[in-house]
């Protein structure tokens, strides 16, 4: 069930308050590891989106025909409707979104924490401080194919509760940094729950990438409330074996795609083709 921030001050969910703020980037390095035309005209979910950065990130930089970015937690999605709002007053008149026809053929990816000439002058063509004096820029009506419009976010308990958005199936589904705490929370069947929701709301050549959690940090995050740590004596599936689990489902052999991020976020990022 959706939770409340203001009743809920330990993140047992992994929805952690000021996430960014802690793994601060320009353009997120998980992305990277993607081809620049990864995204451009599919339907993509963001499972746990959190304040919706990567969310707006692909929305508005990748080219994709629509978003939705859900978060057990409400008071981070209505965080993700602000950062939609702030890219969008910060970012050049022109816009940046990729259509298919203006899509470039993939360049070499550059190092986590740079940024392009380009991603400067596009991305903050507006100071901060213009939005914290005059507030955000009024969203125009442009129809749904554009950054923001092609970018929206719902409150739900995504591995339980069907959302309106799921009847269509999507083309790409993100699993950032969340597969732990699904886990730990709703335990072995719940995982495979989750990967069974995965597969059923992907197309046909859908694709889903995880950055799965290893096991060794499962230690400091079950300490978090009682539920966790009873939780945890029960669990038999490693995240090693996550793999062999969505093989089962009809997905293909996991690619590796890299490892980014620093300390406690260095994580691998696999991808994993629907076949059947």
């Amino acid at each position: 069930m959706p939770v409340n921030a203001s009743s809920q001050t330990i993140p047992v969910y992994g929805n952690y308050h000021g996430y960014y703020s802690k793994r601060p980037f320009t353009r997120d390095p998980r992305l990277t590891l993607l081809p620049t035309e990864f995204f451009v005209g599919k339907r993509v979910l963001d499972v746990g989106c959190n304040e919706g950065w990567v969310t707006c990130e692909i929305g508005q930089f990748r080219g994709a025909r629509q978003v939705i970015g859900v978060d057990i937690d409400d008071t981070l999605i209505r965080a993700a409707w602000r950062r939609r709002r702030t890219v969008w007053s910060l970012q050049s008149p022109e816009g940046v979104n990729i259509s298919e026809e203006s899509c470039l053929p993939p360049k070499r990816q550059r190092l986590e924490g740079d940024t392009s000439t380009m991603d400067n002058s596009v991305h903050s063509y507006f100071p901060a401080s213009c939005e914290h004096s005059y507030g955000s820029l009024p969203i125009p009506d442009r129809g749904c194919g554009a950054f923001p419009h092609n970018v929206t976010f719902r409150t739900t308990d995504w591995v339980k509760v069907k959302t309106p958005e799921d009847n269509n199936q999507y083309d790409i589904i993100l699993g950032f940094s969340v597969s732990k705490w699904i886990h730990l929370n709703n335990k072995d069947e719940g995982l495979k729950e989750f990967f069974y929701r995965v597969h059923q709301c992907l197309k046909i050549g859908g694709v889903f990438v995880l950055e799965p959690q290893p096991w060794d940090s499962y230690s400091k995050a079950r300490r978090m409330s009682e539920t966790l740590k009873e939780n945890a004596k029960h669990l038999q599936l490693r995240p090693d074996g996550f793999g062999e689990l969505l093989e089962e489902l009809g997905f293909s052999h996991g690619q590796r795609l890299g490892i980014t991020g620093d300390g406690g976020f260095r994580r691998p990022v696999d991808l994993y083709l629907k076949q059947r």
